[in-house]
């Protein structure tokens, strides 16, 4: 997602070992997508972004179908389909570049607007910062890169704040922290500082070096034999490598 609506990249596709990867014409990977399982989630950091999942009480196919998920960037439209799809969450997406949501549904499976399903164009800053949506969103994921994608394009205290005024008071939010320029520890002292340093983890980085921060907006983030059950049945029903998750959390 870019941060200046006058300087939007343009975007391209590539494709290797039955993969389709988004680019925004540059060689860094914004999405992808399994060609043969378009609403499974591809890429390591992708599947750890649902890690909220394990923040979630009841953690139920019922009760997830209650709630709203919104995700500040589409990228290749991961994320977006598997709430929509996989969880049947109630799901609103912010994207400011046009060409991001044609290409995700003329070549990612993105599919068409519907009772249940809201991708619009705007600006996740604007988003976060208006009441519009306070208090409504119950799982929120911000990823927000650029063509460059060197370090996030859009954060701070002020941002992360509106983010957590979003959430609804049992709202969790999951943010991906990753780029050359990215100062991590300074990053996630935001989000302490929005959300209070008792609501806040994160995961080890991933390979690519992908770090994903978890933020609940009231409580606190529940101990390792809570966290270990509820991601026994995050594998059982949604096939999520969320036993790893547990063994690299940092809490």
């Amino acid at each position: 997602m870019a941060s200046k609506k006058n300087q939007l990249p343009d975007v391209n596709l590539s494709e290797q070992g039955g993969v389709r990867y988004l680019h925004f014409g540059t060689p860094w990977v914004q999405g992808s997508m399994e060609i043969a399982r378009p609403f499974d989630l591809d890429l390591e950091y992708a599947q750890r972004m649902m890690g909220w999942l394990l923040l979630i009480d009841p953690l139920t196919v019922e009760h997830l179908k209650s709630l709203h998920s919104m995700h500040l960037g589409l990228g290749a439209a991961s994320l977006t389909k598997f709430c929509y799809k996989k969880l049947h969450m109630k799901t609103t997406t912010i994207e400011l570049n046009p060409k991001v949501i044609a290409a995700c549904r003329l070549w990612f499976k993105l599919p068409n607007d519907s009772d249940r399903l809201s991708v619009i164009l705007g600006d996740a800053g604007e988003v976060a910062a208006h009441s519009h949506w306070a208090g409504q969103i119950d799982a929120l994921h911000v990823d927000l890169y650029d063509e460059e994608a060197a370090a996030p394009v859009i954060e701070g205290v002020d941002f992360y704040t509106g983010c957590r005024n979003l959430l609804t008071d049992k709202g969790v939010m999951a943010v991906n922290l990753f780029g050359r320029s990215v100062k991590f520890d300074q990053s996630y002292e935001k989000i302490e500082k929005a959300f209070g340093s008792s609501n806040v983890c994160a995961f080890k980085p991933t390979k690519e070096g992908n770090t994903i921060v978890l933020a609940i907006k009231q409580g606190s983030i529940p101990d390792r034999e809570i966290l270990r059950a509820r991601a026994e049945v995050i594998e059982e029903l949604w096939y999520l490598p969320a036993l790893k998750w547990i063994k690299v959390l940092d809490l």
